[in-house]
């Protein structure tokens, strides 16, 4: 009997940022400090070396440290529950598949996946969708696309390939939209999940997930198996909060920190990736906002009081719960 190829449980993801020294090198004993905040605020897992992990900027010893590191820091926490997504694209094929067999060893649950973009002209849908197909039925881990235009030359994959490689490779198993394309999700969700409008969808169930906290409730509405959001490194258990209250039937509830998360999402990505570390240094006093360069430092303040205070009423709220 053939053994069903797990889909992440559905919760909070947070996309983990990597803190570093002053030589650049990576300050552990604080990314270790924010992995256990995290678990503890309910989180359901993390996504490792995605884009708020600057991925691009780890080699592969680094990422295999990282995974191993976290896994082991939270296992001897009690947290061996928490699932661990790691991003595992790169420009190729062989590569990608690379990264996914490390990722496996360090301790890695399941691999996150953007499309290939260094030569994004010749990146048609055809191209994308062989891509994804080849590294999934050769991957050691069930895999999740990843589709954010921003960080791939503006290749946004479309809602007929994500459900066309559901459907044809069993052992892609997710995706997270950080397009912000509310339709693409409910369209993906209706096709694939049990609970979908087809009659069964696809076998085995399918975790779409959005990729940004400021939809995080239009998403749930549309399917989303929870959410995998930056702003869930400053708040988790705000977002577990929103979750719980949605699934509970307290849809005025959910709206109102719904509204909170907005704001705090927009004033975020303001900040800036290597912003987000400022944050956390700002209100939980570890790590620094260090990026490898060319991102360089960010000061919180710098970031601007305005964006700070918005950002501190989520702050506030997380600390009351």
């Amino acid at each position: 009997m053939t053994t069903p190829i797990p889909i992440p449980r559905k919760g909070i993801y947070t996309p983990l940022v990597t803190f570093f020294n002053p030589d650049e090198s990576i300050d552990l004993p604080s990314t270790l400090t924010h992995a256990t905040r995290m678990a503890s605020g309910g989180v359901t897992g993390l996504v490792l070396q995605g884009s708020n992990g600057e991925a691009p900027h780890l080699d592969h010893a680094e990422r295999r440290t990282l995974v191993r590191a976290i896994r082991d820091h939270l296992d001897g926490l009690n947290y061996t529950d928490i699932q661990l997504i790691v991003g595992c694209g790169a420009p190729s094929v062989r590569e990608t598949l690379v990264h996914i067999a490390e990722a496996k060893e360090s301790g890695a649950d399941f691999a996150l996946v953007l499309p290939p973009s260094y030569w994004a002209a010749a990146m048609n849908p055809a191209v994308v969708e062989g891509f994804l197909h080849d590294v999934a039925t050769s991957s050691p881990l069930p895999v999740l696309i990843y589709n954010f235009p921003g960080v791939t030359s503006g290749i946004d994959i479309s809602s007929d390939s994500i459900i066309r490689l559901a459907n044809s490779t069993p052992n892609i198993v997710g995706c997270k939209l950080t397009c912000g394309n509310v339709g693409k999700l409910q369209r993906i969700t209706s096709t694939l999940s049990p609970l979908g409008g087809n009659s069964g969808g696809r076998a085995g169930g399918f975790a779409a997930f959005g990729g940004k906290s400021d939809f995080f409730l239009p998403a749930l509405v549309a399917g989303s198996h929870g959410i995998i959001a930056a702003l869930a490194n400053i708040a988790p258990r705000l977002h577990v909060r929103l979750l719980r209250l949605y699934e509970e039937g307290d849809l005025k509830g959910a709206q109102g920190i719904q509204a909170k998360l907005s704001d705090a999402d927009w004033a975020l990505g303001k900040a800036g990736v290597v912003g987000v570390k400022a944050v956390i240094e700002r209100f939980f006093g570890y790590g620094s906002g260090r990026g490898r360069r060319p991102l360089g430092v960010v000061e919180a303040e710098a970031i601007g009081e305005d964006i700070l205070q918005i950002i501190g009423e989520v702050v506030r709220l997380e600390e009351e719960l």
